[in-house]
């Protein structure tokens, strides 16, 4: 059976393209009046993925990755990655721009010391969140550095930019969803009303989707539509969208709903009376700028209510994910049946889509699969390309990240692979990793811990050894929405609560560059923990429940290294991997399973 692959390997950009682009942007500023210009890697929907419309950053400078800006001087060019991208910008960009380590560096720090002098640098408004405008602005007073809105200066000298996608929106079904968009608008409407606002501005697609129960195709590999939202305490919802994406439904967008072109949203946010909610750290400052003092931080309505999974939305996640483990272990076993060398990470990726497309249900993979495989698998977020794909040889350690989004539910899980023989080295390493995703699925912890709490207890093994990742432990996951849903996180940033029903993945790990890389990946679901003989009766506690089962390779686990806490837990581990997966496997994978799950 031939099929179009989710997934392409083309090379998207490259870091000669870069120069050029840089020079014709800079004239624009001199034509401008500007010392500089900002580029992030955002549209006006402030979602964490972008339409290849809005791949300006990618396109001006090559760096591919999924969180970051360029700043554009005139004599310099800075590109601001985190921790996770530090190797694979390297790669991506040219000479004539300089990574930044951030959040290490501020913008505005480094604007400071990069313009002594002073000077005006342009922001497109619809691109920020106001929240990062505002807190550069008031870092920078004194400094003579002003920020400035302007139009899009990208936009201006990209000849062949791709039109905004077009593309239909379907309903999702109650059976998943678990509750009607009614009555999601009239709960979170009556919240608003509590608070004393009057009306809610929601801009995060995939916010609007949970609360309309709809879902899209405008993003690659999430099941969102672009638009943007104003919620009102009266249970009423002004929804900005094309209407030709709406053209596929079998009626309204529901009872409460009326639809109005996105050229119209400005003006009914100059018509709101009364207080209104807005997100700072998503609302675009351009939304800001219309409000004026009518705006109040008080988050993202939908955000938590959204975080906080039903008992349907975790139900249809928990047999997703039993359906993807299927399909991921008949990959492994199909890759263990290959000799190092014969195979490359391209091939890897199209065996594992091939495998999941078996299920109907599966509507797309959640984001580009990473097969990383020996120093490639240092690479957080390796992408594999025409250009890049190699061999998995002997000795190599293959991480292989992926995920799908199924009508049900969305996966996301990562295992390390031995291909051949492996060092003590990299056993060791491994094993100190394994230790920290078992600390952390063990782990109980007190009602009203955020993130930020906890995400040290999967550290804890490397730090001995004095090794650690830059990456967060884990994030949030949607109910068929976005892999990377907050607000919740495992993350030393993160202040929100963990509350039952709330999505998160389990994934510590170790990068050595330009060697190999090492990431395990459980999804785990909050719930609350059941008293232990001896506790404290009034102190109510939370624990975790797995969603993801499938091996984790014994050939790289140094079991004199494992507690013996640890032993029993991986074993309890295996024989739940066998019995949830076996009966949805071929023979042949039956075997290769019974191997994987042998206790240690």
């Amino acid at each position: 059976m031939r099929y179009e692959m989710f997934q392409s390997f083309d090379v998207t950009a490259r870091p000669e393209q870069g120069p050029p682009r840089l020079a014709a942007l800079r004239e624009e500023l001199k034509r401008d009046g500007l010392e500089g210009f900002l580029v992030p890697r955002a549209d006006a929907h402030q979602g964490e993925y972008v339409a290849p419309r809005d791949e300006r950053l990618s396109w001006l400078t090559g760096f591919t990755g999924s969180a970051g800006f360029c700043v554009a001087l005139r004599d310099n060019a800075g590109v601001f990655i985190d921790g996770r991208y530090r190797t694979q910008v390297k790669a991506q960009v040219a000479a004539d721009f300089t990574p930044v380590p951030w959040p290490e560096v501020s913008l505005s720090a480094w604007l400071r010391e990069s313009l002594p002098e002073g000077g005006r640098v342009g922001f497109d408004p619809w691109l920020h969140a106001a929240g990062q405008i505002t807190k550069a602005a008031q870092n920078l007073q004194g400094s003579g550095v002003e920020m400035v809105r302007c139009e899009n200066l990208v936009d201006r000298i990209w000849p062949d930019q791709p039109e905004p996608p077009m593309r239909p929106v379907k309903r999702h079904p109650i059976s998943f969803a678990g509750e009607t968009a009614q009555s999601k608008i009239k709960r979170l409407s009556a919240a608003l009303g509590k608070a004393g606002h009057s009306a809610a501005v929601i801009t995060l697609p995939d916010s609007i989707m949970w609360l309309l129960n709809i879902r899209g195709s405008d993003i690659a590999y999430n099941p969102v539509a672009h638009g943007f939202a104003i919620l009102h305490a009266d249970a009423r919802v002004d929804l900005f969208i094309d209407a030709r994406k709406l053209e596929g439904l079998d009626g309204p967008v529901g009872p409460q709903v009326a639809v109005w072109a996105p050229q119209t949203f400005e003006q009914a946010l100059d018509a709101l009376d009364g207080a209104v909610q807005v997100d700072m750290g998503t609302v675009p400052q351009a939304v800001m700028d219309v409000l004026g003092d009518r705006a109040t931080d008080g988050g993202d309505p939908c955000a938590l209510p959204k975080a906080r999974k039903n008992a349907a939305e975790i139900e249809g996640s928990a047999e997703a994910h039993l359906r993807d483990a299927a399909a991921v272990i008949e990959l492994l076993c199909w890759l263990d049946g290959q000799p190092p060398g014969s195979v490359t990470e391209t091939q890897v990726v199209s065996q594992l889509e091939m495998s999941r497309r078996r299920d109907n249900a599966l509507q797309d993979i959640s984001f580009d699969t990473i097969a990383g495989t020996g120093p490639n698998g240092a690479i957080m977020h390796y992408r594999v390309t025409e250009e890049t794909d190699s061999r998995l040889e002997d000795g190599h350690l293959l991480v292989l990240d992926s995920g799908g989004q199924y009508l049900d539910g969305t996966t996301d899980i990562t295992r390390t692979i031995a291909i051949g023989t492996p060092q003590a080295d990299e056993k060791a390493c491994f094993t100190r990793v394994l230790k920290g995703m078992i600390a952390m699925s063990m782990l109980r912890w007190p009602v009203g811990l955020a993130g930020r709490d906890i995400e040290c207890v999967a550290r804890v093994p490397l730090w001995q050894a004095g090794q650690d990742f830059n990456h967060g432990v884990g994030h949030g996951v949607g109910a068929y929405l976005s892999v990377h849903e907050g607000p919740q996180r495992l993350s030393r940033v993160s202040h929100v609560p963990l509350e039952p029903g709330m999505i998160l993945s389990n994934e510590p790990g170790y990068y050595r560059e330009g060697a190999f890389g090492i990431r395990l990946e459980n999804l785990l679901v909050v719930e609350e923990a059941p008293a232990l003989p001896g506790g404290d009766a009034e102190r109510a506690m939370l624990h975790w429940r797995t969603l993801t089962y499938v091996p984790i390779d014994r050939r790289l686990i140094d079991v004199s290294l494992l507690g013996q806490a640890e032993r029993d837990w991986l074993n309890a581990y295996h024989r739940a991997v066998s019995e949830k997966t076996r009966h949805r496997l071929g023979e042949e994978a039956q075997l290769w399973l019974d191997a994987a799950t042998a206790p240690v």
